[in-house]
């Protein structure tokens, strides 16, 4: 990681923009290729990742994993981020305040990552980074540009643990990234 990374992985550990500082264990940054041409973004930590400091590595992160070796990837090929860096209390809805308050880690880990694609994980970050009316039922899978980026969203592998029926829908969207992939990234095999 350079020195870009490392000053704001430092500054952001240290955050207390939110009343989410005062009761997580752990900030939880980000993990991945810090050069990736994928971001993927999430809501927010669970009680895993804040008790790990990494985001996805509950039973959503293992599901996560899977997805992305459906299409070729993995954590080593991406980056993955989430809107809040703090665990939101009983795994709430990260509130406006607080994903304000974190908004400016994310765009500016976006901004040293220049990533080609990002994948927004549910509805909370589709919202935050592609619309703000997004509908995540009817909207998951299309693709949008924004400042030269492409984007999409797909259902949150929390929502598709609590619900099966969605999977073939996502199962599209992931071979729908992994053509986008092919298309637009330079180092990254799929």
């Amino acid at each position: 990681m350079d020195e870009r990374w490392e000053a704001l992985k430092r500054e952001c550990m240290g955050c207390r923009g939110c009343a989410l500082a005062q009761t997580r264990t752990n900030v939880v940054f980000g993990d991945g290729a810090t050069d990736a041409e994928i971001l993927l973004i999430g809501e927010g930590p669970g009680q895993h990742e804040d008790e790990e400091g990494i985001p996805f590595v509950g039973r959503a992160g293992q599901l996560l994993d899977d997805m992305l070796e459906i299409i070729g990837l993995d954590r080593t090929k991406v980056y993955i981020a989430n809107i809040v860096k703090c665990r939101p209390p009983q795994n709430r809805d990260p509130l406006e305040v607080e994903q304000t308050a974190c908004m400016g880690f994310l765009r500016r880990q976006t901004a040293l990552l220049r990533p080609k694609i990002i994948v927004c994980l549910g509805r909370i970050a589709a919202k935050a980074i592609i619309q703000e009316d997004f509908k995540i039922t009817s909207q998951h899978g299309q693709w949008f540009t924004r400042g030269g980026v492409q984007m999409t969203a797909i259902y949150h592998p929390a929502a598709l643990l609590r619900d099966e029926s969605k999977r073939p829908d996502t199962f599209v969207d992931l071979k729908s990234i992994q053509a986008k992939v092919r298309e637009l990234c330079t180092h990254t095999e799929v």
